[in-house]
């Protein structure tokens, strides 16, 4: 048996020789030869390559996963970081202008707005039990927020002035000229009862007259936008933009008589 394999041995070593110098005596033969024998090389080096791929793609993959989780990381500290030095820099704000202004002022953090699609209103961390009552104004350090409605132990309401059931005594701070300033629903406040041909222009600054004594004078308000006629034609309205905005107050003062 052994014989035998080794003569089969002998036989193909010499097949192999024969063939190879046939192939380097005649070279057309020799492109055809290596041809057949790239084939199942080809096969073997596809096999390998996809083989690397997926054991590369696999580790790619959880290194991927790892890069993302320490990206999202960093990111939600990042924005931690930034909240608190917006945070910082209101508190620095509310507390430069409680220190500068004449008026008494109890600082107040906005929690919660009301369910009610028909009201604009707010609910502040302070009630009661931190001097709060009701009727009392609430500002910020730009202007004119609103007043409280409601007033809980730890919690009050405040009904800002774009709701339409409240009403402000103003004044066109350049002419002087009065008005009613009430809430519309809308991102801006109308002014009325205005004379037929009123000395009020666009961009005037509208205040607080100080009539109405919920409301202490000289509050800023905000800016005329537009002026025109009522339906009647016998007075003129005006449309107010707070200079408060409204919609994304966190902070307020209630101002204590």
């Amino acid at each position: 048996m052994f014989k035998i394999k080794k003569k089969n041995l002998i036989n193909l070593a010499v097949s192999v020789l024969l063939l190879t110098l046939l192939l380097s005596a005649i070279p057309v033969l020799r492109a055809p030869f290596l041809s057949v024998l790239k084939f199942p090389l080809n096969i073997l080096t596809f096999i390998r390559s996809e083989a690397g791929a997926l054991i590369f793609y696999h580790r790619n993959f959880r290194q991927n996963e790892i890069l993302k989780g320490e990206v999202d990381f960093l990111r939600n500290k990042l924005n931690t970081h930034n909240e608190l030095i917006l945070e910082n820099s209101r508190l620095k704000q509310i507390l430069s202008f409680k220190q500068k202004s004449p008026l008494r002022l109890r600082a107040a953090r906005v929690i919660g707005q009301s369910p009610d699609n028909w009201s604009s209103s707010v609910i502040i961390d302070k009630g009661e039990s931190n001097g709060i009552r009701r009727g009392m104004t609430a500002i910020t350090f730009l202007g004119l927020v609103g007043k409280v409605i409601e007033a809980q132990e730890f919690t009050s309401k405040i009904m800002l002035i774009t709701d339409p059931n409240i009403g402000v005594s103003a004044i066109n701070q350049r002419s002087r000229q009065e008005g009613l300033v009430s809430g519309t629903l809308g991102t801006n406040l109308i002014m009325r009862y205005l004379p037929e041909e009123p000395d009020i222009k666009v961009n005037d600054t509208i205040i607080t007259s100080g009539l109405n004594t919920a409301y202490p004078k000289g509050l800023l308000i905000g800016y005329v936008a537009v002026v025109g006629r009522e339906f009647s034609g016998l007075s003129s309205y005006a449309i107010i933009k707070p200079v408060v905005n409204l919609s994304d107050i966190e902070e307020v003062f209630i101002v204590i008589p």
